[in-house]
């Protein structure tokens, strides 16, 4: 008996991605909501998207978090296949491999957002905290990714944060900041006002991803 084919739609007639800063980050931030309620829709992870997508790829936002397990992107925010274009470093540190991911997202794949994903109870910024205070400094190139971290710790230091947590929305501050300083190609997108850059802060206890930096037009 031979099998009845599966139906699926193509990439050229699936809608145009989402190209305005402000509605993307509204689309993440309203998917966020149903996860934290309990209500996920899981969008696009079906067979049909599956096959849609195999000729190319057109997301709508880049996200740059941290390694961390508890940061699925695509779950967090309740998205599918294809929507976001996920970059990962331990403590969302910016080197060229992660800068060059991010512009090819924006320049090349048309991602109107891009997000910087931090969250509470961060390893990274705690190991770096601990370096300072304690003259405790990793090994290996878990170093680099501390003397990375250091700088936004000093920062949040300098300017009377104590807070573990409130330290990480610094690091997320500062990495946003960052990410447009050191990418021209970014800079210049985000001064057309066509793409923003956004920080989100996750809270890994009750799900939810508050903002804590931007910049660029997000309404």
């Amino acid at each position: 008996m031979i099998p009845t084919p599966i139906s699926v739609s193509t990439a050229a007639s699936d809608p145009d991605p989402i190209s305005d800063p402000g509605e993307a980050l509204r689309v993440l931030l309203e998917g966020n909501a149903r996860f934290v309620a309990g209500n996920p829709e899981h969008p696009n992870q079906d067979a049909g998207r599956r096959a849609a997508l195999a000729p190319a790829q057109r997301p709508f936002a880049v996200l740059f978090g941290c390694s961390d397990s508890r940061l699925a992107a695509e779950i967090i925010f309740d998205q599918g296949l294809g929507d976001l274009f996920v970059v990962r470093t331990a403590g969302h540190v910016t080197g060229a491999e992660a800068l060059g991911s991010i512009e090819y997202g924006v320049s090349v794949l048309g991602c109107a957002l891009v997000v910087v994903l931090g969250h509470d109870s961060c390893g990274a910024v705690a190991a770096a905290l601990d370096s300072l205070e304690q003259g405790r400094m990793p090994g290996g190139f878990v170093r680099d990714v501390v003397e990375r971290v250091t700088p936004s710790v000093l920062s949040a230091k300098a300017a009377g944060i104590e807070d573990r947590d409130a330290i990480v929305d610094e690091h997320i501050r500062q990495t946003v900041d960052l990410l447009v300083e050191r990418s021209q190609a970014l800079a210049a997108k985000v001064a057309q006002g066509t793409v923003a850059v956004v920080g989100l802060s996750y809270r890994l206890r009750d799900g939810q991803a508050r903002q804590v930096a931007a910049r660029g037009p997000v309404g």
